[in-house]
């Protein structure tokens, strides 16, 4: 079965939800993030913990750190974290405090030898994400505008030793209507790095459809926070 990482997004330490990556969206999750790691860890499906500084990803420097250290301690399975990471000084801080993957987006996507050192310094260990308004890639927390095509970008980092892509859909994200299937599909037929699909998916029929497109992982959000999305789950 496809992997699932549960979503976990971070606000002054709180859980919360955007939608469309819009920060005047932000919506409260009904778990703490405390309560979300303990309640995901019972899942064998759930293979990793998703985590994102959203305040970080807007001022380029990460706020949450120690408190990802506590959530780290909670649960054994492993956890990625992104948001507002730069500087491969800003990634050893983070793997010294338990984290074992690492999510880069903006820094890698306008620095892309920047992206080959990190990756080449942790093989396997780091993540880009590719957040985009359908095929057009967003950065600085989903606000500002690259003009740069998702698959152009791609084909420039295809060959360096990456834990994978993320790709977001953000005109899909936290509306709960579905992942991007079409672009997700086209994604991994364009790359030989792992696809990871995260944006808008809602439920176990998603999960199905992208695991037959050959996405490796789920990161799912909203969706996590409802009983119904794990009943049957184990």
């Amino acid at each position: 079965m496809i992997e699932i990482w549960p979503a976990i997004d971070l606000i002054d330490s709180t859980s919360v939800r955007l939608t469309e990556g819009d920060y005047t969206s932000k919506e409260a999750m009904t778990r703490t993030a405390e309560e979300a790691v303990s309640f995901y860890s019972q899942f064998e499906c759930v293979t990793r913990i998703h985590v994102i500084d959203l305040i970080a990803a807007k001022q380029q420097t990460p706020m949450e750190t120690d408190y990802v250290e506590q959530l780290v301690g909670l649960t054994d399975l492993p956890f990625e974290v992104g948001g507002g990471i730069r500087s491969l000084e800003t990634i050893e801080t983070y793997f010294s405090k338990g984290v074992q993957y690492i999510i880069v987006g903006t820094k890698g996507i306008q620095d892309v030898e920047w992206l080959k050192a990190a990756a080449e310094h942790y093989p396997g260990r780091i993540y880009i994400s590719v957040d985009a308004f359908v095929d057009e890639i967003k950065v600085n927390g989903w606000l500002e505008n690259t003009g740069i095509n998702l698959f152009d970008f791609v084909a420039k980092i295809n060959h360096l030793p990456l834990g994978g892509i993320i790709y977001t859909d953000i005109s899909k994200d936290g509306k709960l209507q579905g992942p991007n299937f079409e672009l997700t599909a086209q994604l991994v037929n364009s790359t030989p790095l792992p696809v990871i699909a995260s944006g808008g998916i809602r439920n176990q029929a998603d999960l199905t459809q992208l695991e037959q497109a050959g996405v490796q992982a789920a990161i799912v959000g909203k969706a996590a926070n409802t009983e119904s999305f794990w009943e049957g789950l184990t």
